[in-house]
């Protein structure tokens, strides 16, 4: 039974998301991220950070906790000391009006800055050095020029909320507050509906740490969604900036967004990051799955795309040490015969058909009117869906294992695909094919290509991993792992994360 005379929960563990785009952060997932930071700034009366999207105030009174417990020896009095630590080293920029009064009782215990029971008394004005002016987006055709929110959809009047944030919203961020800071820190929104949701919504983080470093301070940390791992929906130039940039000394990467975020799902989990203006060199990357952490430093462009597993990048090191022949060019591009989505065929056979799969099923249609890799229409074909299960099992628990791909489909010759299906394999002998088929079934062939999945879609490119075969004999995962020489950590490691699947599962 809860002992109620003991029980003192912080209020800000007990606030409710307000939506998925827009999320509370805990005051231990805040003290985690503070302790990245070199700790000796907390002892340091002229240090400045700054809270650009402050929503609960919980990063800045974190920050205010560490300055006064730091600085006890250099101002001894704890009046002169919050006066000063609040006057003059912590300022935030609220994402609105309710989040500011909000972020101002939370830190200066008073919704007031200059209200009677403020813990500062140095301020003249009520929002003291937690600030929020309401802006507009600033339309250019159909979408803000800042932010790049459809109009739309956020063409509002005032008693609608438009997302339109400051920090994001202005030419140079240096003009609110006029002055440098030493840390930039924070939890910023993560997207913007443009009528799509989860991974196909517009993301809206990467402004803010652009922003951000614009204003060049010694320390940067934000915690975002780790989806800018795979780039798209507008994240390309962001995921290349941030995978070239050395002053990235550590990132933090939960793959599951539950085990940061209690009670939140987002797709593909989330990650906070410490990027260091005078530092130069690898990257710390953590896997924080469940209670357990996987430490390794890298670079976070070691491979073509960014590969988010540390085990998995040892696995990759071990395999590229013994092969450079991997299976993306026996994969067919999309849309495999020339066949999109929406053909069906006709329902008659008739003189040279062959036939067509399609997501409805079988129809027909004449030999001659296809017009790519005519060479594997009498092949036996592997097929797999275009897309990977459960949306691209980005919001999948790691605990539960990846399928990876849909069920395989083994087409015979003088039978083709529509678009609906990616070819990943054409054989002249059955056997082949049906070893191939068997091998792609492994988990150690579905672990590789789930290191190189970044989106809901499966293309060639997810198969640059897989290493090649003779597929003159069978497969299987004991065989792989001995030719591959894995020990049994990283054994363990894949049969945990792949699930199993049957061999006859088509």
């Amino acid at each position: 039974m809860l002992n109620q005379v003991n029980y003192n929960p912080d209020v800000l563990d007990c606030l409710a998301n307000l939506s998925n785009e827009e999320v509370f952060t805990s005051p231990k997932i805040v003290n985690e991220i503070l302790d990245l930071l070199p700790q000796e700034l907390f002892k340091d009366k002229k240090i400045t950070f700054l809270d650009p999207v402050t929503k609960t105030g919980v990063f800045l009174r974190e920050i205010t906790k560490r300055l006064m417990e730091g600085l006890k020896d250099e101002i001894p009095d704890q009046h002169e000391r919050i006066n000063h630590v609040l006057k003059n080293q912590v300022f935030g920029i609220a994402i609105t009006e309710l989040t500011s009064l909000l972020s101002r009782r939370s830190v200066y215990c008073s919704k007031n800055a200059n209200g009677k029971y403020s813990v500062c008394e140095e301020f003249e004005t009520e929002q003291g050095n937690i600030v929020f002016q309401s802006v507009v987006h600033s339309w250019n055709g159909e979408v803000c020029k800042y932010c790049g929110a459809s109009k739309k959809h956020y063409d509002r009047s005032s008693e609608f909320e438009t997302h339109a944030y400051q920090f994001i919203h202005i030419d140079d961020p240096k003009e609110i507050f006029n002055m440098k800071f030493d840390v930039i820190i924070g939890n910023p929104p993560y997207q913007l509906s443009d009528g799509g949701s989860g991974v196909s919504a517009k993301p809206i983080y990467n402004h803010f740490v652009e922003q951000a470093k614009k204003l060049n301070p010694r320390y940067l940390s934000m915690i975002i969604p780790s989806r800018w791992f795979a780039g798209g929906k507008g994240l390309d130039n962001f995921r290349d900036n941030m995978l070239h940039d050395k002053r990235i000394s550590k990132i933090v990467d939960f793959e599951s967004s539950r085990d940061c975020f209690t009670g939140v799902n987002i797709a593909g989990g989330v990650c906070y990051f410490l990027w260091e203006k005078d530092y130069h060199g690898d990257c710390l990357v953590v896997n924080s799955i469940g209670p357990d952490q996987i430490k390794l430093s890298r670079s976070l462009n070691a491979f073509p795309i960014f590969v988010r597993s540390n085990k998995g990048v040892s696995i990759l090191n071990n395999i590229f040490s013994q092969t450079s022949d991997f299976w993306e060019k026996s994969t067919y591009p999309r849309n495999p015969f020339g066949f999109v989505t929406k053909d069906r065929g006709d329902a008659r056979f008739f003189s040279n058909s062959i036939e067509l799969l399609s997501s409805q099923g079988i129809g027909f249609v004449d030999r001659d009117n296809v017009k790519k890799n005519i060479e594997i229409i009498d092949s036996y074909k592997i097929l797999i869906g275009r897309l990977v299960p459960s949306n691209g099992e980005l919001d999948v628990d790691p605990a539960d294992g990846y399928r990876v791909i849909t069920n395989t489909r083994l087409l015979h010759p003088s039978q083709i695909n529509t678009e609906s299906y990616l070819v990943i394999g054409a054989f002249k002998d059955k056997s082949e094919a049906i070893n191939f088929n068997n091998y792609i079934k492994t988990k150690f062939a579905r672990f590789m290509i789930r290191l190189s999945i970044t989106s809901v879609n499966v293309t060639r490119s997810c198969f640059q991993f897989l290493p090649t075969q003779d597929f003159n004999e069978s497969w299987d995962d004991e065989k792989l792992y001995k030719k591959y020489n894995l020990n049994k950590e990283e054994i363990e490691f894949i049969e945990s994360w792949i699930r199993e699947v049957k061999i006859d599962d088509d």
